[in-house]
């Protein structure tokens, strides 16, 4: 079948009896082998190596039959409608794109069952099966049915979301937010029987308690039905429409990708989306090009062919016969058979993972729903204390001599006890850290999806990403280059330059032996260039929003280009130039010297391409450059430019040649090379027949080898304990880690670097200690990352995983952070907890950094607020305990709680983060969130705040001389007074219920609290070290703190929704002088920790 050299370059071609194949004139595939002059479909679909049961829903010609033999060998001359297996048509198999029969036959391995773990791309040797007759081809109308019922639609199900009234439900699963629930309830039924003044206030503690309940249920609520899924944005992946071949039309027919069943013969070309997985079976074209990125990783686009793949264990990447769902047309054209669909294709695997992996709790809030659990178990048990000490005093006569009020008084003490010890401004101070904590991160390009990922970044151990453009930059780059300098006999000599810059800023010098060097003076440079800018479809561009240098076409020739920017061969003054103009000026020059006439594309058998191009001034003749793989392009060179001279090629010089080549893809740096080549005097153009495809290996003969190239995908620096997971081959994958340095230059990585195979070929427990001891796995699939990150979490490592493919999609979301590349797929962002917006490995080291001094910072605000509800605590069971009025009552401490601790809590966030703090090792996750001395010092702090707020109320009672002036016992037997009570004679019994000794209590409170927000700047740094101002938000939190405080006492009518009222300046010293020890006091607890406590450790 001639090919002709198309539009763009693009082959195409004739079929057997001339009709055009092309993409710009696309054909229909014959329909019927009854058709004069016309190929049977059985013909163009060879046997794919099925079993008869297996192929039982496939059109009938392409049916096995019973007692069918498709692994004899070829039989000559028998009738194409017998059962024995027949050679196909000679027209067909000369065709370029078709099969052609193998001298070596093997037998047939069953593959493609679907539904099951395909081994789909191990077929037999092809061969054409026999039409069944004259037998419609295509499936008919009947059998598409019973598929379709026997497999469903070629679609991914949707996930099933959680209701509206299940996610309000999982809002109040928590303990401490069920005793605060239980205590809003029981506070309402409470405020029907108060009477008086106190009815207002009897209802806004109920009411404030449900608020910040709802308010916390809205915010969850919120969050998880705007979260995106991973699972839908599968669906964007699904193309709508596919081309299939019926019995029912006699051409290609455009139905909806869903309707599309295992048998369909399908047909795919440039641009299009690929429907189902396809198996292979004619191409249409010179070669087909498939980007399958989203679902391997690769970055370039692929070449695929019809051959059998004989490995039964084949990863993804090596299934070259094998189309898959999701995945795009490069170039190209081809048919094949749909042998799996919807949840039975690679892509629906990669779905079906996803939804079978449940959603861990990060660290922090295992930790602290453990805190919450002790927390809530601590508090019932002290709210029933309280309320059984005080059994006895139900029937004193303050409440009427009533038992059922008596108990009703102490049950409203036990709820206040409830609501002072659960810290209720926590998670929204928890919630304002994390979030401040994203815009900090942003500002490094690390985009945070989920907040609790935050602080879990502080605690990453293990990080396993992908080399190509995590660990490396994905922006290729010619880093070294040869021309030959001399030959001398047996003697070769070669010019090697090296040239600097790692990305596609075209700016970087070409040394030689560290000193730099000008091209244009080598003019084995300047035809290098040539070729390097003229066998190029690709070209740079300036991106001005983003400020960089980006690439427009493959990354391969970008990089050419670029080297042809930074050689300036020509001298091209670029000084001047804006940098959308400086992105091609050197290659413009070179581009308008020559024209190019036509292309002779890239191949799979010859691994080169070349242009045809003639001078646009002078006489000079035409030219071919030639651009490929080393070992394909040297084995048609027959000479090699040595200066300006053309000198023969010997075996010497090609062995030399070779090793320099071999030295570079195999060494240290693992250079991707391309030799480049010219043919000086070329056949003229009607002497070449361009609509044959095999003949351009014969045009690109008697070739001068001009130079090599050596492209370099270069890496990151890498920090913690880096796991690189790749889909490239061993070799390559080891070399990387060498140059990175997470394995040595002379290391022996035996036990340290596995092939995904190698891996699954280990026992389970040695697959666990593989995957503790491994720091390299190549040649990988999806299932091997899901299982790497499960045997790291079984040591409890917190893992970080990083990816932007479809494929990396459940490993991301299986990590306690998953980490996605910001031009990686929509599935890999929507299944992972962070995005990074520059693809910058060094932006996850700033979000561990991060991640690190938000959670000190954390453990500094969690200790004050808890040390603040401690001393609630003691208050008001020192009150209950003593006997003594109530020191507090819930709607004061709701405000401690809830706005006065709020906002110096949140303040204690913009803690600046210790120096050293990325030179120690990650805190272990099982690090608890309160230790036994910070415990010890919760309980000392909170301690003296509940008896300084007890002994403020108590002052104003005995000493004050506002106050009622009683003594210590008439004032812890209150509930005794009555007018018959000769101990209490000359006391009026309502001053007991008095608000100035509450508002002593409070202003204690709220003042002491301000001062422990101090002590809190530094876990065990004196504040003669570490002074106020070194947090300045802290400061303005202390005085807008304050100022309220001052606002409830002063300002109506919240004094009396508050049960407060003013105090005088007198009673100011009191409460500061009551407030200022604690200071001295943890002075006292930090002296110790850091002498004593720092030295042991």
């Amino acid at each position: 079948m001639p090919v002709t050299a198309g539009k763009e370059g693009v082959a195409s071609g004739k079929g057997p009896k001339g009709e055009i194949l092309s993409p710009e004139a696309p054909s229909h595939l014959p329909l019927t082998s009854n058709t004069k002059g016309v190929l049977p479909l059985a013909e163009l679909v060879p046997n794919i190596g099925l079993l008869p049961e297996q192929t039982k829903d496939f059109p009938p010609v392409l049916q096995q039959t019973k007692g069918q033999n498709l692994n004899a060998p070829l039989q000559q001359g028998k009738d194409p409608n017998s059962m024995g297996p027949q050679p196909a048509p000679k027209q067909f198999m000369q065709g370029p794109g078709f099969y052609k029969p193998s001298k070596a036959y093997k037998p047939p391995t069953p593959v493609f069952p679907q539904n099951k773990a395909s081994k789909s791309a191990a077929p037999s040797i092809p061969q054409a099966i026999p039409a069944q007759g004259s037998a419609p081809t295509g499936l008919s109308p009947d059998q598409v049915k019973k598929n379709l019922a026997k497999y469903g639609y070629n679609e991914l199900p949707a996930e099933e979301g959680k209701s509206i009234w299940e996610l309000i439900i999982e809002q109040f699963e928590d303990l401490l937010v069920r005793i605060l629930l239980l205590a809003a309830c029981i506070s309402f039924v409470l405020a029907w029987f108060e009477e008086g003044e106190e009815t207002v206030t009897a209802f806004v503690e109920p009411f404030v308690i449900l608020l910040i309940l709802i308010a916390n249920a809205v915010v969850g609520v919120w969050q998880e039905r705007n979260a995106e899924s991973a699972i839908e944005a599968l669906k964007e992946y699904e193309p709508e429409m596919g081309k299939v071949y019926r019995s029912d039309r006699k051409s290609v027919q455009m139905i909806k990708a869903r309707e599309i069943v295992p048998g369909d013969i399908v047909e795919v070309s440039v641009g299009d989306k690929v429907p189902a997985d396809i198996r292979l079976t004619a191409i249409r074209s010179t070669t087909l090009r498939v980007d399958q990125s989203i679902l391997t990783g690769e970055s370039v686009s692929v070449i695929k062919h019809t051959d059998p793949v004989p490995d039964l264990r084949a990863v993804n990447q090596d299934k070259k016969n094998m189309l898959f769902s999701g995945t795009n047309i490069a170039a190209g054209k081809a048919i094949g058979i749909a042998v799996a669909t919807g949840v039975s294709t690679e892509i629906g695997k990669i779905r079906d993972q996803m939804a079978a992996t449940e959603q861990e709790k990060t660290p922090l809030q295992q930790k602290l729903d453990e805190f919450g659990e002790q927390l809530s178990k601590v508090i019932s048990l002290i709210c029933v204390a309280v309320w059984m000490i005080n059994i006895g005093h139900f029937n004193d006569p303050v409440h009427g001599g009533s038992w059922i009020r008596g108990a009703v008084y102490y049950f409203k003490i036990a709820v206040a006890l409830a609501v002072a010890a659960i810290p209720e401004g926590l998670p929204a101070v928890i919630t304002t850290c994390l979030a401040l904590g994203t815009r900090r991160m942003a500002k490094k390009n690390a985009i945070v999806r989920s907040l609790p990922s935050v602080e879990t970044l502080g605690c990453t151990s293990v990080i396993c990403s992908d080399k190509t453009g995590t660990l490396t930059t994905n922006q290729m780059c010619v880093t070294k280059m040869f021309v030959i300098d001399r030959i001398d006999g047996d003697h070769v000599e070669l010019d090697c330059f090296d040239i600097s810059g790692s990305k596609y800023t075209p700016e970087g010098e070409v040394t030689k032996l560290g000193a730099r060097v000008d091209c244009g003076q080598y003019d084995g440079l300047v035809e290098l260039a040539t070729i390097c800018a003229l066998c190029n479809d690709s070209s740079l561009d300036y991106n001005e929003s983003k400020k960089i240098y980006e690439k427009v076409g493959e990354a391969t020739e970008t990089a050419l280009c670029c080297l042809v920017e930074k050689m300036n061969v020509f001298k091209t003054n670029v000084n001047n130039l804006s940098k959308i103009e400086r992105a091609n000026a050197c290659c413009s020059v070179v581009k308008q010297l020559m024209k190019k006439n036509f292309t002779l594309e890239f191949s799979r058998d010859r691994k080169s391409m070349s242009v045809y191009c003639t001078p646009t001034k002078g006489d000079a003749g035409s030219k071919m450059f030639v651009k490929g793989a080393p070992e394909g392009v040297i084995d048609r060179c027959s000479y090699v430019r040595v200066g300006s001279t053309r000198v023969p090629l010997t075996g010497i010089v090609k062995d030399k040649i070779m090793s320099v080549i071999k030295e570079w893809g195999c060494g240290r740096d693992t250079l991707r090379c391309l030799a480049l080549a010219t043919r000086d005097h070329p056949l003229k153009v009607e002497e070449m027949n361009l609509e044959d495809s095999t003949k351009f290996a014969d045009y690109e003969t008697d070739l001068t080898f001009v130079g090599c190239v050596g492209m370099l995908d270069p890496p990151r620096a890498a920090g913690i304990r880096v796991i690189m997971i790749t889909g490239d081959n061993k070799g390559t994958a080891v070399a990387i880690c060498r140059r990175i340095g997470i394995f040595g230059e002379d290391e022996d990585v035996t036990g340290k670097a596995y092939t995904g195979r190698e891996f699954d070929d280990l026992p389970r427990g040695e697959q666990s200690e593989a995957v503790c001891k491994a720091c390299c796995f190549a040649r990988v699939e999806p299932s091997h990352k899901s299982k790497i990150v499960e045997f790291l979490q079984g040591y409890d490592e917190i893992t970080a995983m990083t990816g932007d493919g479809v494929n990396d999609a459940p490993a991301l979301k299986k990590a306690e952070i998953g980490i996605a590349m910001g031009s990686g797929t929509a599935v890999a962002k929507s299944a992972s907890e962070m995005v990074l917006a520059d693809d910058n490995f060094s932006s996850i080291v700033a979000a561990v950094e991060e991640g690190r001094a938000i959670y000190n910072n954390m453990k500094q605000f969690i200790r004050y607020l808890i040390s603040s509800n401690v001393g609630e605590v003691v208050c008001i069971f020192l009150t209950a305990a003593l006997g003594l009025p109530e020191a507090l009552i819930p709607v004061q401490l709701l405000w401690v709680n809830l706005v006065t601790d709020g906002l110096p809590a949140t303040a204690l966030g913009f803690n600046p983060p210790d120096l050293d703090i990325m030179g120690k090792p990650p805190r272990s996750a099982k690090e608890p969130l309160i230790s036994g001395w910070l415990f010890f010092r919760y309980m000392a702090i909170g301690g003296y705040v509940g008896a300084a707020t007890v002994g403020a109320a108590a002052y104003w009672f005995i000493y004050d001389v506002e106050g009622p002036g009683v003594t210590y016992y008439q004032l812890s037997h209150f509930m005794q007074c009555h007018e018959e009570n000769e101990d209490f004679v000359g006391i009026d019994c309502e001053v007991f219920e008095a608000s100035s000794p509450m508002t002593m209590a409070l202003s204690v409170l709220v003042t002491i609290e301000m001062f422990n927000a101090l002590n809190s700047l530094s876990e065990n740094q004196s504040l003669l070290r570490m002074p106020p101002w070194s947090n300045c938000w802290l400061v303005a939190a202390m005085t807008l703190s304050m100022s309220l405080h001052f606002m409830i006492l002063y300002v109506d009518p919240l004094p009396m929704v508050f049960k407060l009222t003013h105090l005088n300046v007198e009673q100011w010293m009191v409460v500061l002088k009551l407030s200022f020890p604690v200071i001295l006091i943890d002075e006292v607890l930090k002296f110790f920790a850091r002498n004593y406590l720092e030295a042991k450790a």
